[in-house]
């Protein structure tokens, strides 16, 4: 069903419709015990009451985080994407925190206090750096387990992810402070840090028992591929999730508006342009993940495929989750069969192999060989 809004919400700036998404991958895959993903989180999740009421757990429910890994990671080990699962949800609520109505003047010190402490605790069970309560309780529950399943060289990809995390959402709620919008080289240069990209990506290695030597992992050619698919799922969460901050003042920091300040327009005029930005990024992924294809050992080989899972995956999970398709600003409670019911193409919007004008992105398009430019 398309999207749901209640018939006297302030209408969007951009619709509802979304153009085609660009994707030469297999889509629609979900791993098969998805349903018992969500029981089993969703039994954690109130094992440690991290809602306070009724309300709030229908919308952290409505994040459809067990969907999310299900999409991602569609042939995975379950006890891992469990526990992954548990830190998203988890990971929402702190997220809707920090987008919460903090009074600007402490917003960034609230966020880099509450992040760093989240790092120490992380790496440091039991330090006792944050206040009681279930939100804590529900965090010092998954360390123990997070720390008990993964190997020390995982443990330390993830809380580079997490720090990644902390890092990007500070800048953001910097900018909002400054009161201005940031240019698009400032925007793309952070989006995948405060998207968690190695966050997640380390969770579909555990969960799809992939390991990659570590210098070919942190090699630049493996490294731009990454970012590149970090950039591309930054731009969809941006299209997906805009209707659900556009009552936000300052306006949000998103890819629309970041282009809508740089062009001098509407939002709902910057779509092709963001969209053109977001082709031309999964254009690079496409040759770039060819080129290292065709030398890849196995377990490199796998995690090619899994990025191309994650960025398909990701799409689809944004299209039908009630968080961004029934978003709260515009109901009073999510509508499970929500969906923006977008449309596929095999071929991008814009189909310009050129790099990008955006200088903090330009470096994956030198890591391309000769056969491959």
């Amino acid at each position: 069903m398309p999207p749901v809004y209640d018939a006297d919400a302030h209408p969007s700036r951009i619709g509802w419709r979304l153009p085609p998404f660009y994707c030469p991958f297999e889509r629609e895959l979900i791993h098969p015990k998805a349903a018992e993903l969500e029981e089993r989180a969703v039994a954690w999740i109130d094992s440690f009451g991290l809602y306070p009421n009724a309300t709030e757990r229908a919308w952290g429910l409505a994040t459809r985080s067990a969907e999310f890994t299900s999409r991602i990671i569609p042939y995975g080990d379950v006890e891992p994407m469990l526990l992954f699962t548990q830190w998203n949800y988890w990971a929402f609520a702190t997220d809707d925190w920090q987008d919460s109505d903090h009074s600007l003047a402490a917003r960034t010190a609230a966020v880099a206090d509450h992040g760093a402490r989240l790092v120490r605790t992380v790496e440091t069970p039991g330090a006792g750096l944050l206040p009681p309560g279930p939100h804590t309780d529900a965090l010092e529950d998954l360390v123990a387990r997070t720390r008990a399943v993964l190997t020390p060289f995982q443990l330390r990809r993830f809380t580079e992810g997490i720090r990644d995390w902390v890092f990007g959402a500070a800048c953001q709620t910097a900018n909002a402070e400054r009161g201005g919008m940031p240019g698009l080289n400032d925007f793309a240069a952070m989006r995948m840090a405060a998207n968690g990209t190695r966050f997640t990506l380390t969770w579909c290695d555990v969960a799809n028992g992939i390991d990659v030597p570590a210098d070919v992992l942190y090699s630049a050619p493996v490294q731009a591929l990454t970012d590149a698919a970090g950039f591309i799922v930054s731009c969809d969460n941006d299209l997906f999730s805009y209707n659900k901050d556009d009552h936000q003042e300052p306006w949000e920091q998103n890819l629309l508006n970041v282009l809508a300040s740089r062009d001098g327009c509407t939002p709902a005029e910057a779509l092709p342009a963001a969209f053109a930005l977001r082709d031309r990024a999964m254009t690079l992924f496409v040759r770039l993940r060819e080129q290292l294809g065709r030398g890849a050992g196995e377990q490199l080989g796998r995690y090619l495929v899994q990025l191309e899972q994650w960025i398909a995956g990701d799409t689809e999970y944004h299209n039908r989750a009630p968080r961004y398709a029934s978003p709260r600003n515009r109901n009073a409670l999510p509508a499970a069969e929500a969906s923006f019911d977008i449309v596929w193409s095999d071929t991008p919007s814009d189909p310009s192999v050129e790099p990008l004008p955006v200088p903090a992105l330009a470096w994956w398009w030198q890591q391309l060989d000769g056969s491959s430019r």
